[in-house]
């Protein structure tokens, strides 16, 4: 299946910049010892893969999800082969005590990457998910980075997310804090950042969903109204490691906004798919109507969909990757944009989310209402959009 195709496009995004530029990275890369954190995800394999097919001197990679990385192994031997660097994978939390060790014993790194986060809007849902990504997104961000620094490692390199910029979710939120707690750590240990688009078909994304749906023979729902910008797993890749790798201090990477990069529904994407497959979509006007029906029109080579309006908490109703608060550098790349930070941080601020955090954690129990509290405090423009109503209600 040509991702390209379903989502609007003939050729890769970055194609020019790594072209320009690969040489340069080959020689960085070649020599260096290397560690991805979060390296079984979508966007944490294709970094490895980028990283592995430039020879590295080390490449090692964790996550908490030993059968993706089991899969991350078996791909990349597959594809790419074999190095002469030392490649490992370790299948262990990087805010545990185990992941300090391993730094220890495994390091030093040259180069660390972190692609963990967790990433789904739908944990929005309840207070307990939302104080793991806080953890998750936020303050492992910060314990990893320390463990960075005490090592004395040239790049800490931390992905963040489009839905940082003027953020309407939690997630997003979250993101956002995040980068604010990295500027203050910029000072001591040089970092950069990417924000990019939707990820086509990456794990749990509802473009993945697709092909579960089509694997078991089920309805496959979308929104009709929900336009975004999608980039391919490896040029999400590509963008981070040019980021991680040719960013200053501070950088935050971002796609360009061209011609090459186009808004799609997801339910246009939902057709192009099974056209793709030889099926044609059908639309049922219900998600009774879809379940109820799906063996006599999948036997008839129509696909059941639901397209519907969107209407879940935290959906954003456009993209953006910057602010008009931001300094750009839109000269550098031919189809990434640089944002230019400097180190501006309020350290009162940040001491009092961290403290407030660790307060509900020392209760029993707490509610989404204490989080946004925090999350408001620290963010006034945070444009929080409550419906009631969240994806894990949906088909």
């Amino acid at each position: 299946m040509n991702i390209l195709s379903l989502i609007g496009r003939d050729s890769g995004f970055f194609e020019s910049d790594i072209n320009a530029y690969n040489e340069h990275l080959i020689e960085l890369i070649k020599g260096s010892r290397f560690l991805v954190i979060g390296g079984a995800g979508t966007i944490g394999q294709a970094v490895t893969r980028e990283i592995f097919k430039r020879e590295p001197a080390a490449l090692h990679v964790v996550d908490l999800s030993e059968n993706n990385m089991v899969e991350l192994v078996r791909d990349i031997r597959s594809t790419l082969g074999y190095i002469t660097g030392d490649f490992k994978t370790f299948a262990i939390d990087c805010g545990s005590r185990e992941f300090e060790a391993l730094v220890d014993t495994e390091g030093p790194y040259d180069y660390i990457f972190n692609l963990s986060a967790l990433k789904h809007v739908r944990g929005e849902k309840d207070p307990f998910t939302l104080m793991r990504m806080v953890d998750v997104n936020i303050f492992n961000t910060v314990k990893t980075l320390r463990v960075a620094k005490s090592k004395e490692t040239k790049k800490y390199f931390c992905v963040s997310t489009d839905k940082a910029t003027n953020p309407v979710n939690m997630m997003g939120a979250s993101k956002r804090i995040m980068e604010m707690f990295l500027m203050k750590e910029s000072l001591e240990q040089p970092i950069s950042m990417a924000r990019f688009a939707n990820v086509a078909f990456s794990d749990g994304s509802l473009l993945h969903g697709f092909n579960q749906r089509f694997a078991k023979k089920q309805p496959i729902t979308a929104p009709y109204d929900v336009k975004r910008y999608f980039v391919t797993p490896q040029e999400s890749g590509e963008l981070c490691l040019m980021s991680g790798l040719l960013g200053e201090n501070r950088d935050i990477f971002f796609p360009k906004m061209s011609d090459k990069l186009h808004l799609i529904t997801f339910s246009e994407i939902a057709k192009r798919y099974l056209n793709d497959l030889g099926y044609e979509a059908f639309e049922c006007a219900s998600e009774d109507e879809a379940r109820n029906h799906s063996q006599e029109l999948i036997s008839d080579k129509k696909w059941p969909c639901y397209f519907f309006k969107s209407d879940t908490t935290g959906e954003k109703d456009f993209e953006e990757f910057f602010t008009n608060k931001e300094v750009l550098n839109l000269d550098k790349f031919s189809d990434i944009g640089v944002i230019k930070n400097s180190a501006e941080f309020n350290a009162d601020q940040l001491h009092e989310f961290t403290l407030g955090i660790e307060n509900l954690r020392r209760q029993a129990s707490w509610s989404k209402s204490d989080l946004l509290k925090l999350f408001f405090d620290l963010i006034p423009d945070f444009m929080h959009k409550e419906t009631g109503k969240y994806l894990d209600q949906r088909m």
